[in-house]
């Protein structure tokens, strides 16, 4: 399938899912996590959820990295360039949804791209390659790309992977790993 075609498959898949599901399968892939050999560096960015788009709850990862003391670092989406700000979260970072819905910081520390460690990339849809399917804008990518080349990649998904993904580009960044509610896909 197309990116096109997947997009429309997956986010109607997400729509069908009940609260409860988002919950139940949320929880099942923050447990996933705790089985990787992840935990010894020090930046993880993560995205913030987007409810109304039934996005993995992202809480449960927040409230593991918390638990083990990390430094954790949120993105700010700027829609003119299609980038992302990453900005360090702390007891009075003030986050609000921005006209996209999605929750950000408004100001802060600012966390160079570089400085991170482990990245945990939302998607609607991988295949068995690590290639990924996004919302389109290409933030991730343009983002990932400015990452030292030993940023782990990690990919969150509460559907299993697809064969293969048409039309990848060179400009594609792979996962390094995809974590489902049943399964940690390995690239």
């Amino acid at each position: 399938m197309t990116k096109a075609e997947l997009r429309k498959k997956y986010k109607t898949l997400r729509n069908n899912l009940t609260e409860n599901n988002v919950e139940d399968l949320s929880l099942a892939i923050a447990n996933q996590l705790l089985t990787l050999p992840i935990w010894e560096v020090s930046f993880y960015h993560i995205f913030l959820s987007i409810v109304a788009h039934k996005e993995i709850n992202t809480d449960y990862i927040l409230n593991i990295l918390s638990g083990k003391d990390k430094h954790i670092v949120v993105p700010k989406s700027d829609f003119d360039s299609n980038t992302l700000t990453n900005y360090l979260l702390t007891d009075s970072t003030v986050i609000r949804k921005n006209s996209w819905d999605i929750p950000e910081p408004v100001d802060g520390i600012e966390i160079e791209d570089k400085k991170i460690d482990v990245v945990f990339v939302p998607l609607l849809a991988f295949d068995q390659q690590g290639h990924r399917v996004g919302y389109g804008k290409g933030f991730y990518d343009n983002f990932l790309a400015n990452c030292k080349p030993d940023t782990l990649k990690i990919g969150l998904s509460f559907f299993e992977a697809e064969e293969t993904i048409e039309g990848v580009y060179e400009g594609d960044i792979k996962l390094d790993y995809c974590v489902t509610p049943k399964k940690v896909y390995l690239f």
